[in-house]
């Protein structure tokens, strides 16, 4: 049961809240060892992504504006 949450993550969920106009979406993917920030939604999914390996830092934008120290994750 716990596999299907990842597909769901990465798929579903992600089209999902980009439909809904949810202008951000961070997956910390463990499997892959990667943080992906998902941005500029329109109706069908995010048209921007920016994806770090874990360890290495994620500039988040406003209204965030910091860099994720991703280090932890791994």
């Amino acid at each position: 049961m716990t596999a299907a949450r990842p597909a769901r993550d990465r798929g579903p969920r992600r089209r999902g809240y980009a439909a809904a106009g949810i202008p951000f979406y961070l997956m910390v993917d463990r499997t892959e060892g990667t943080v992906t920030l998902y941005s500029e939604p329109d109706a069908e999914d995010y048209r921007q992504d920016v994806r770090v390996l874990f360890g290495k830092e994620l500039d988040l934008p406003e209204p965030f504006a910091f860099a994720l120290d991703t280090s932890a994750f791994g």
